[in-house]
């Protein structure tokens, strides 16, 4: 009975928490960049219909993860298209002459549990700063999810000049919030 009862139990499948595994493909159609903004108190929420992203993610070195994700500005989607056509404007992203946010990872933490902070530069409008991106990560079927939010302040990128600088009417913390839905990449066999 034990001779049977090992051979069968290496055919037993393994489960995804315990294999170890980069994840490094991203699936645009699982994943979104949107925000929360508040304009004169009231909840004002939006999304990025345009990015690319290059990530790598392993739950079992995390410190090695990475990320580098672009926004399309223009792609912007702020609740109506009086309003996708304001904020392309100089006062705001001035997409003209900005037409990308770009995000950049320097290091990844894990903060306990499946909670993680990633360190990097995010450029918008001519500007760069360091910001942190929390984000939890879950595998699921077979990918990960990295579930995040960075909060910005978004006149230390001088979104929002002039008239609309006032923070009692548009609010100067922004969040950013995003989902990357992540499949392994494929490995590749040594002949």
């Amino acid at each position: 009975m034990k001779r049977i009862l090992i051979p069968a139990l290496l055919l037993l499948p393994v489960s995804s928490a315990g294999v170890a595994a980069e994840f490094s493909v991203v699936q645009p159609d699982k994943s979104a960049i949107d925000f929360v903004a508040r304009q004169m108190g009231v909840a004002v929420d939006g999304k990025f219909k345009k990015f690319s992203a290059q990530i790598a993610f392993d739950p079992a070195k995390p410190e090695k993860g990475s990320a580098q994700i672009e926004i399309d500005l223009a792609g912007i989607d702020a609740g109506s298209a009086e309003a996708n056509e304001e904020v392309k404007d100089k006062a705001w992203f001035n997409t003209r002459e900005f037409p990308v946010a770009k995000f950049v990872s320097s290091s990844v933490k894990p903060l306990g549990g499946s909670r993680y902070e990633a360190r990097g530069k995010l450029s918008i409008k001519g500007k760069t700063r360091d910001v942190i991106a929390s984000f939890s990560a879950k595998i699921d079927g077979g990918n990960a999810v990295l579930d995040g939010v960075i909060p910005i302040l978004r006149l230390q990128y001088g979104i929002g000049d002039g008239l609309w600088a006032d923070v009692a009417t548009v609010a100067d913390e922004v969040q950013v919030r995003f989902r990357f839905t992540l499949s392994a990449a494929p490995s590749v066999k040594k002949k």
